[in-house]
Formats: C-alpha cells, structure tokens, sequence
C-alpha cells in the first residue's frame, strides 16, 4: 500500500491543480472527483482514472481500486489539502476525459428520438452539472456553446452526479452545429420571446435542438439568429424568467413527456 504524507507531494501537487485551473485540465487531459459516491460511479461505468487518495476508513469498490493505476492512502490533513471540497469526504481521483466531438451525421437512438439541448454561455457549474443530468434522465444529448462553464469543473461534476462517465456531452463551436443540424434536418428552437415565440407545448420536440441561454443575458443574437423559431415555458404573468437549470428541466421534460 502506498501512502502519503506530505501536502507538497507531487501528485498532491497535480491534483490540487486538476482542480483549481481549467487550463491545466486541458493540458493534461485529466480532471479532479471528490467523494466515494463518485468513485462508485466511476467504477459502476469502468471510468479510466488515473490515481485514487482516500483516507482510512473508506470503503472503495475494491475490484475497480484494484485497476487503478496509483491508489494512495493519505491523512485526513492531506485529504484537506487536495480536496476542492469544504468538508472531504475521504477520496479524491484523477481521471481521464474525452473530448467529444459531433459526430459526422447525427443518427435517432433506439427509440428513434434525436434530441438535443444546446447551451449557450451557461457560466454557472452547478448550472451546467444539473442540466447534464436531467438530460441524461430525460433521453438527450447536451451541446456546450463557447462560454459555457467548464464541463470538468468539480462544482459540475459533483452537480452531474456521475453523468460524465455514461454520456457523450459535445462541444463545439455554432457554424459547426448549425451546418450538423442542417444536414439532419433538425430544427433549432430557441427558449426565448421574440414576434414567433409560441408555447412549448405545441412544438414537436422528438426531433430537434433546444438552445438555452445564460442565467444573466439569455440567447446570444448569434443564436437566436440560428433558430428557427423560439419556444416559452407557460408561467404566471407575476414572474418574468427561470434560471437556466430550471428552465432546461421543464424543456427536457415536455420533451420526453409520454416516452417513459
């Protein structure tokens, strides 16, 4: 068993900086969980995580720990100094990411649905981590926009709750989008109000990209300029918005409505 005692460790070092710098991740290809309840996710999809600390006491997923290449046994002080969490809760990983592209042709899933929802200067991570995960549950694929939150922050991982190991989430600039959706003959709705908004429930949405914009700004023009129409969410006249989260889980939920 290996152990490690000092905070200026080297890997200490790496992982402190998977989880503060995004320019870091990008460099190495890696980035940083914390908690056993990941780690099982990890496990349960046969992630590819590179290194595991945990503190005595944890319990792991002993056939998964067993592949992982470095497995540490650290203090809780050391757990302290590398966790991005207030309250550690005894394991922190590395683990590598993939960086997925559209594919070439967009193709229907089994159930013949081909739904996006596309994101568009989402900056919040907890946000973004939400929206991931309610998509995952209600049968869509997510686009990052430019300007979005970084898919690997821990804040949108510990929000996305293992969704990062089991589905594709793209990222990709607009022209490539739009020229993919062109080509699938996939409408882009946008979630905003202009002179063609219409009610969401009257949009069929089996077959189609939903765009939703940041929490402060809404839909870029750029964007808005892409969508063939746009959509509302019914709500009382005494209200003027939802965040972006909300509004993407009552979306993806009218979406998939009678699917399930």
């Amino acid at each position: 068993m290996e152990i490690i005692t000092s905070r200026s460790n080297a890997l200490c070092v790496h992982l402190r900086k998977l989880a503060s710098s995004r320019s870091y991740r990008e460099e190495t290809g890696e980035f940083l969980c914390d908690s056993p309840k990941l780690l099982q996710e990890a496990a349960m999809w046969d992630a590819p995580v590179t290194a595991l600390l945990y503190t005595e006491g944890v319990e792991l997923p002993q056939d998964f720990a067993g592949r992982i290449p470095r497995t540490v046994m650290v203090s809780e002080s050391v757990m302290r100094s590398v966790s991005p969490m207030e309250t550690p809760q005894g394991a922190v990983f590395s683990c590598r990411f993939s960086r997925c592209s559209l594919p070439e042709r967009l193709e229907p899933d089994a159930q013949g649905r081909l739904r996006f929802l596309v994101l568009d200067g989402v900056q919040d991570p907890g946000n973004v981590g939400t929206i991931l995960r309610t998509a995952d549950a209600f049968g869509a694929s997510v686009v990052l926009l430019p300007g979005c939150a970084d898919l690997y922050n821990p804040k949108t991982l510990r929000a996305g709750m293992g969704v990062h190991f089991r589905s594709a989430v793209y990222r990709c600039a607009l022209e490539e989008l739009t020229a993919r959706l062109r080509e699938a003959e996939l409408p882009l709705y946008g979630a905003a109000l202009r002179e063609d908004t219409v009610d969401v429930r009257t949009v069929p949405l089996r077959r189609c990209a939903i765009a939703v914009g940041s929490e402060g700004r809404g839909l870029s023009a750029e964007v808005l300029a892409a969508c063939s129409r746009t959509v509302r969410i019914p709500m009382d006249s005494r209200c003027e918005s939802l965040n972006a989260a909300a509004a993407a889980s009552v979306l993806l939920w009218e979406a998939a409505r009678g699917e399930f």
